[in-house]
């Protein structure tokens, strides 16, 4: 009988400490709050973020390679055979412009292009970030991130950069650049026409965190 009771002051301990947990993450307001994207990279994956400097060698080789390579990209899939006019949602185009991407950086002397692999070395396609750029001669390392954007939408308050760290998923695995590029479509669907990119440093960007409660399908639905 004492050890039933001991089980069940356990049990009611646990919950305690969930309520206070969830109270105190409550009382924190986090959706109010911002972070530096910087520390939250280096809390989560242990790098720094570089701040791009346009003076640095390595850097200028790297954007300038970046903005002629996004250059090309667009127009190629901007033509009437691209392949992406056959999908039914412009999300989908993502992989066809990191595939292209990567084709076009590897063209560029003195660099490597490639998917990032994790922490355990891994390939893997989804998450933060999409590219890994290496300059051979000085080892500097940029992760690039392409963004398909409609026009109409740059203002738009929605959120569109994800960045969830994970310990056994982390890419990033390096001390960076972290740049950002959103290609600007015209929102026809089915003969998308993208008509401009916009390159940014992340270095400087505030993120925010979304707290939320969660289930699954089958969390919902399964049987006891």
């Amino acid at each position: 009988m004492r050890s039933i009771v001991l089980f069940f002051a356990s049990l009611c301990l646990l919950h305690a400490d969930d309520a206070a947990l969830i109270k105190q993450l409550l009382a924190e307001k986090l959706d109010h709050r911002t972070f530096a994207f910087a520390d939250v990279v280096k809390a989560s994956a242990g790098k720094s973020v570089i701040a791009l400097d346009e003076t640095n060698p390595a850097h200028q080789r790297i954007t300038a390679a970046v903005r002629k390579a996004l250059e090309s990209t667009l127009a190629t899939l901007s033509r009437p055979d691209s392949p992406v006019r056959q999908l039914r949602r412009i999300n989908e185009a993502s992989r066809y412009f990191e595939d292209l991407l990567i084709e076009k950086l590897n063209q560029s002397p003195g660099l490597r292009c490639q998917i990032p692999p994790t922490k355990s070395g891994e390939l893997q396609r989804s998450g933060y970030p999409d590219l890994k750029i290496t300059d051979t001669a000085t080892g500097l390392v940029a992760y690039l991130d392409p963004k398909l954007v409609e026009a109409t939408s740059l203002r738009s308050t929605l959120r569109t950069f994800y960045y969830e760290p994970k310990d056994t998923t982390v890419k990033i695995n390096d001390d960076a650049i972290h740049l950002l590029c959103g290609i600007e479509h015209d929102g026809k669907q089915g003969e998308w026409t993208f008509t401009r990119f916009h390159l940014v440093d992340l270095s400087a960007l505030r993120v925010r965190l979304k707290a939320e409660f969660q289930a699954s399908n089958a969390d919902l639905y399964s049987k006891p």
